[in-house]
């Protein structure tokens, strides 16, 4: 008898599971009506009480309802209103990164595959082109074999050069393939634009919260980060900026204008054009991170910054980790007034990205629909993060404030200020949920009661009873 209850078990939990991923890809859309119980039995090969079982379980976790004498729907994320957090109000005042070792530890838990990985923004491996990625990594290496017996020196692979200049032209961008530098990811690019322009004990002014490898970056080259206030909906405050600058020699400002980490806001264009003129007259160079730039929810893609900039003071760096492939570690930086010293640096750090990457990526550029894909995980991420804040808003306790950004696939959330996000990432950890405490978007360790959550999970059962207890630790702390 048991046997039999356990294979009964296993078949509705398959078909719910199969129902799930059709629901999270896009197959079946919000507001769209499921097949009936008699062609779902036919498909799946199940019995009619078995389709009840797992429709009734998809139905309990919030992704269909049944409606009366019609049938079962996806549910459209229904949040009423949940306020977003305020503008960040950091001191104006330069100051050393230090305390790195959490970051470290952070990223460290996303080796282990039974902790829900909701601290870094990793993508889930649904949301990657992993079997196109791989048809080019197969090709090229069959087709050149000697692929991997020589370095691709700087500046990079032409071929992977060319592609990149071609898709610079969708962020708004005329740019030659020769001013294009390959590197290990932005992580790399990032680090060579702060070397380009800055030396040990200057200031770089940067958004408030930001992403912690920025601050891992300004760390490991001893230079000052200085905080400029930030709106989860307007981005950077401009005239926060201006006043830093009148106060501070600043000799670099690194923005996320498109989707930023962790606050997900989009610059408008005047914005960006206001942003770019200002640093231009106080001749104060702008690296701009566009990593995001491709996952906005809508089809639209918007400029970069670089796009309004008429006096080449952009420094532009990004790479495709969040939209193909995190492990091929490929980026690229677009300086073309600092080439000789970024393409020598780039070489003395690493020698070269490996050769394998950059083929199998231009290859890829070159042979697959890359912007089909992209107009694909577009829906599946906008699907991701409504689902996430509506979870947030039915769930997480009273005073819980969560960001809704247009692309991307994170949240920043304000928690009850009786909740430290230091002692409720370890809390979390111990039940096998990882997250990112506010501390580590700071120099200054401010944000104790904000957290960042990864939305670029698979969801399952699963991730929907651990979300549930991660509120049920929230609301303890909160309560104490």
């Amino acid at each position: 008898m048991g046997t039999v209850l356990e294979m009964a078990e296993k078949l509705y939990d398959k078909v719910a599971r199969q129902l799930r991923q059709q629901i999270t890809n896009g197959t079946y859309r919000a507001g769209e009506r499921l097949p009936g119980v008699r062609k779902l039995k036919t498909q799946c090969n199940v019995s009619a009480s078995t389709i009840l079982t797992a429709l009734a379980m998809l139905e309990a976790e919030g992704l269909i309802e049944a409606k009366p004498r019609s049938g079962n729907y996806v549910k459209r994320p229904s949040v009423g209103h949940i306020a977003v957090p305020g503008t960040s109000q950091p001191e104006l005042i330069p100051q050393p990164v230090s305390s790195q070792q959490l970051t470290l530890n952070l990223v460290k838990t996303s080796h282990h595959p039974d902790i829900l990985q909701l601290g870094t923004a990793v993508p889930a491996d649904c949301f990657l082109p992993t079997a196109a990625i791989g048809r080019s990594i197969a090709r090229v290496s069959r087709r050149q074999i000697g692929h991997s017996n020589y370095y691709e020196f700087p500046p990079g692979n032409l071929e992977l050069r060319r592609q990149i200049s071609k898709r610079m032209l969708l962020a708004g961008c005329q740019t030659s393939p020769d001013e294009i530098v390959i590197t290990s990811g932005c992580q790399e690019a990032i680090c060579l634009a702060l070397r380009a322009v800055a030396k040990p004990g200057d200031v770089i002014a940067v958004e408030s919260p930001t992403f912690y490898g920025l601050l891992q970056a300004i760390d490991f080259l001893n230079l000052k980060a200085l905080e400029i206030p930030t709106d989860p909906i307007d981005g950077l405050n401009i005239t926060a900026l201006q006043t830093a600058l009148e106060q501070w020699d600043v000799k670099a400002c690194v923005m996320v204008s498109n989707y930023s980490n962790p606050l997900g806001h989009c610059m408008t264009d005047s914005q960006k054009k206001q942003l770019v003129q200002l640093l231009a007259e106080q001749q104060v160079p702008l690296i701009e991170n566009d990593i995001y730039g491709d996952l906005g929810f809508e089809n639209h893609r918007p400029p970069a910054l670089k796009a309004f900039d008429e006096h080449m003071g952009t420094i532009y760096c990004s790479s495709f980790s969040k939209t193909i492939s995190p492990g091929l570690r490929v980026g690229w930086i677009i300086a073309p007034q600092h080439s000789e010293k970024i393409e020598y640096s780039k070489y003395v750090n690493s020698l070269s990205t490996p050769t394998l990457s950059q083929r199998a990526l231009a290859h890829y550029l070159q042979h697959e629909s890359h912007d089909r894909f992209l107009r694909n995980v577009r829906a599946k991420y906008r699907y991701q993060v409504q689902r996430m804040v509506e979870l947030i808003y039915r769930h997480f306790p009273q005073g819980t404030r969560v960001t809704q950004p247009s692309g991307g696939f994170v949240v920043w959330l304000e928690l009850p200020v009786q909740v430290n996000a230091l002692e409720l990432y370890h809390l979390a950890l111990e039940s096998q949920i990882s997250i990112a405490p506010g501390q580590v978007f700071s120099a200054r360790h401010q944000y104790e009661h904000f957290i960042r959550i990864n939305c670029a999970i698979e969801w399952n059962e699963k991730a929907t009873r651990a979300l549930i207890l991660l509120s049920q630790l929230i609301s303890k702390l909160a309560s104490n």
